[in-house]
This record gives C-alpha cells, sequence and structure tokens, in this order.
C-alpha cells in the first residue's frame, strides 16, 4: 500500500476526497441539486458518492462508515426509504443518523463516507 496520500477535487478549503493507506476518505457530500425534498437530495448525495468512490478505486459495497447529518431528523424515514434502495444487501454498512443545522439552509441532507480501495 501506498503511503503517500492521493487527493481529489482539491480545493482552497477542502478536497472533496483523500486516499491513504487504502483507505478513501470522503468530504461531507451534499445536494448539488435544485430539488428541495429530502428523497431527491438523498438521491443526488448518494450518486455522488458513487462517483467519488469510484474515482478513488472503490464503491459503495465497500463502505466502512457513514455519518449521515440530517436539517430535520423528521426526515428519517423518506430519506432511509432512498438509502434502502441504494445500499447492497449483506454490504449495509456501519451508520450513525443524527440532526444537525447544517452549513446552507437549503441543504436537508450531508453524508460522510469512509471506505476500502479495492485491492
Amino acid at each position: 500500500m501506498s503511503t503517500d496520500i492521493q487527493r481529489l477535487h482539491v480545493a482552497a478549503r477542502l478536497s472533496e476526497a483523500a486516499v491513504f493507506n487504502g483507505v478513501v476518505y470522503l468530504a461531507g457530500m451534499v445536494p448539488e441539486c435544485e430539488a428541495t425534498d429530502i428523497r431527491s437530495q438523498t438521491a443526488d448525495v448518494l450518486q455522488q458518492i458513487e462517483l467519488r468512490l469510484a474515482e478513488a478505486g472503490s464503491d459503495k459495497t465497500r463502505i466502512l462508515r457513514t455519518q449521515i447529518y440530517l436539517k430535520d431528523i423528521a426526515d428519517i424515514t423518506a430519506m432511509n426509504e432512498v438509502w434502502d434502495a441504494w445500499v447492497v444487501a449483506g454490504s449495509a454498512p456501519p451508520r450513525a443518523t443524527v440532526q444537525a443545522a447544517l452549513a446552507n439552509p437549503v441543504y436537508l441532507i450531508e453524508v460522510v463516507v469512509t471506505a476500502a480501495v479495492k485491492p
């Protein structure tokens, strides 16, 4: 395994992903779509996660840990419907879901993922 840190989509404030020692660490993924409902925003964020994981040499079956932040915890049932359809049976990762004040009032969800890179 490499001891070099690889950073993806580097900006002044943050990188969207970092890969080190066979593990990819994603920044908090927030909706890029203009939707204002939790189902659409969740689907958008999960699609972004898949893209970032693929870029780093991983996929959603290799997620080690997920942290989900919801603007309103009352959205958890609708969010879970989208999550449950997305997650691969038998590969559901450890997960925490909490209510939190998000950086942009338009965001209903933010998701942080850590995953193993494919060998």
